[in-house]
């Protein structure tokens, strides 16, 4: 591949993602996060690609069914991007207020999305189709790099929602927050497997009533406060 078409694979999967920032930090322009913060968390999201590519790897050598295969995939990514999460975002003195959590989860998905996307769009790329891997870039755009975004936020939410409780309970509140993205990821990829042209189109329509639900529930979130008893 040449170093033109690498270019053009990570500013494609890279600008988008900073397109998804830019709307989401709009939730909270109040009290912003450290600029340092988010970059290390998109990084860190950038990072367990690496992790994933692995372990992924390793995982399809062992499973030959497609529903234990994706599902285990999906819970591979959410862990790992929950793993980033947690050490970047969550343990920082900024984590201040509960959406703060939520932020940092989808900056993460999002980091995670741009080199997940770009490795998916190096593949048409390296055997020069131009129009395969806009296809697959609008694609992705549409419908991966929410998923990404949708599945680490119900894992910010569960946290969040919780911000003001004691140690065991967010501990509980952030497994509930895994296991249901788990869900949502590994539903999204079987159905996509599963899918024909036309209802691939329905599949992503979900996605972005998720996205509308999720707008939601950061309204909700910015209304959580301490219990004054």
């Amino acid at each position: 591949m040449s170093s033109t078409a690498l270019l053009y694979a990570l500013l494609s999967g890279i600008l988008p993602s900073f397109i998804w920032i830019f709307f989401w930090l709009r939730e909270d322009r109040q009290y912003p996060e450290p600029r340092s913060l988010l970059v290390a968390c998109f990084f860190g999201g950038m990072l367990a690609v690496g992790a994933a590519v692995f372990i992924e790897q390793y995982i399809a050598k062992i499973y030959t069914d497609p529903t234990i295969r994706y599902t285990l995939w999906a819970a591979t990514e959410e862990i790992l991007k929950f793993i980033a999460i947690a050490l970047i975002g969550i343990r920082s003195q900024a984590n201040d207020e509960p959406i703060d959590a939520m932020i940092y989860c989808i900056v993460v998905a999002l980091g995670f999305a741009a080199l997940e996307n770009a490795l998916f769009i190096m593949g048409p790329l390296s055997d020069g189709e131009i129009a395969r891997s806009i296809v697959t870039g609008n694609m992705r755009f549409m419908g991966a790099t929410l998923l990404h975004v949708v599945s680490s936020a119900s894992i910010g939410f569960s946290i969040g929602y919780f911000f003001y409780h004691g140690r065991i309970v967010k501990i509980i509140a952030a497994v509930i927050g895994i296991i249901g993205a788990i869900a949502i990821h590994a539903i999204f990829n079987l159905s996509i497997i599963e899918a024909s042209s036309n209802s691939t189109l329905q599949t992503f329509s979900w996605i972005w009533g998720a996205v509308v639900i999720m707008i939601i529930l950061f309204e909700e979130i910015k209304v959580v406060r301490p219990k004054l008893w």
